[in-house]
């Protein structure tokens, strides 16, 4: 039976904190969690929740992990902790590191992720700031995976805001050697610190294109990947950006420029004829609801691995 290898680094902040065989390797461990070929036992280990965001999909699918592999969660909402009212990280850290084995953090900041992984002496898992969201990359990988069955000349299109989900998406397509193409207005760009970090990994630079021309980017695409305009924090810039999307929702016709195989991806929650019509969303296309159940199985094997 195949085993979950240990992961070189302690904590998982980042797309890049996984070498590209780990990548793979988790993904195999997923797929096999997924098809019950694979059962671990943590033996009672506590994973603790601190999520200064508001969640479904991350929550859920980390509780329902470790409840799978023999572990519990504590939930440690801000609100009504000590957390909320102050405490300082380095303090929090350092006790919660004696009560829990590993902790997954959704937080704004990525500065503050990084501040809990210092102090810590237990695994620490970014479960998304506003730089990176490296889980939802694996489950939008696994579920490229399931449907191409390799990654070889599968070319991924993300339409929309250049966010957190953009980033993970660009740092784990590096990894694999996906082609990575991202349509998005002008100024709403990936971070430029991530994009450099991606060309040094790639073995053919022109793996990854930035564009303003959804069209163009969505030509030869075989995976259709958009997320919300206005992320979580950023609801007074929703008009605005609305009026600067304009143009750049996954609608059936830019759907037509694409490869007749290609699907569609969403990593919830989604604004149906925003970034995505109705229609689209609930075509015979649109893997969504894998996608969003192979957080669950990504989840149960990155655990596994770092445990």
């Amino acid at each position: 039976m195949l085993k979950p290898n240990k992961l070189a680094n302690n904590n998982f902040l980042s797309s890049l904190d996984l070498s590209t065989d780990e990548v793979l390797h988790i993904l195999e461990i997923a797929n096999n969690f997924k098809n019950k070929k694979i059962n671990i036992d943590l033996n009672s280990k506590v994973l603790g929740l601190i999520f200064d965001k508001s969640s479904t999909r991350t929550r859920v699918s980390f509780q329902v992990a470790m409840t799978r592999l023999g572990g519990t969660t504590i939930d440690l909402n801000p609100t009504t902790s000590q957390i909320g009212r102050g405490e300082p990280i380095k303090d929090t850290a350092r006790v919660l590191s004696r009560y829990c084995d590993v902790m997954a953090i959704r937080t704004f900041d990525h500065s503050d992720l990084e501040e809990y992984a210092k102090w810590s002496t237990k695994p620490v898992i970014n479960a998304l700031t506003d730089l990176e969201h490296p889980c939802q990359a694996l489950a939008d990988f696994l579920t490229i995976h399931e449907e191409f069955l390799d990654f070889k000349d599968v070319i991924l299109t993300f339409i929309g805001d250049g966010n957190n989900v953009a980033n993970s998406l660009i740092l784990c397509g590096a990894l694999l050697g996906v082609e990575v193409r991202i349509a998005c207005p002008k100024g709403y760009e990936p971070n430029s610190l991530v994009l450099k970090k991606a060309y040094e990994i790639y073995k053919n630079k022109d793996l990854l294109k930035i564009t303003n021309d959804p069209i163009t980017a969505i030509q030869g695409a075989n995976v259709l990947y958009t997320d919300v305009w206005s992320s979580m924090g950023e609801e007074n810039q929703k008009e605005e950006k609305d009026k600067d999307f304009f143009g750049f929702t996954i609608d059936h016709n830019l759907v037509s420029k694409a490869e007749k195989d290609a699907i569609i991806l969403h990593c919830l929650p989604a604004y149906r004829a925003k970034e995505i019509t109705d229609e689209v969303f609930e075509s015979k296309r649109s893997r969504i609801f894998e996608q969003a159940e192979n957080r669950l199985h990504v989840q149960q094997a990155l655990l596994a691995c770092m445990l």
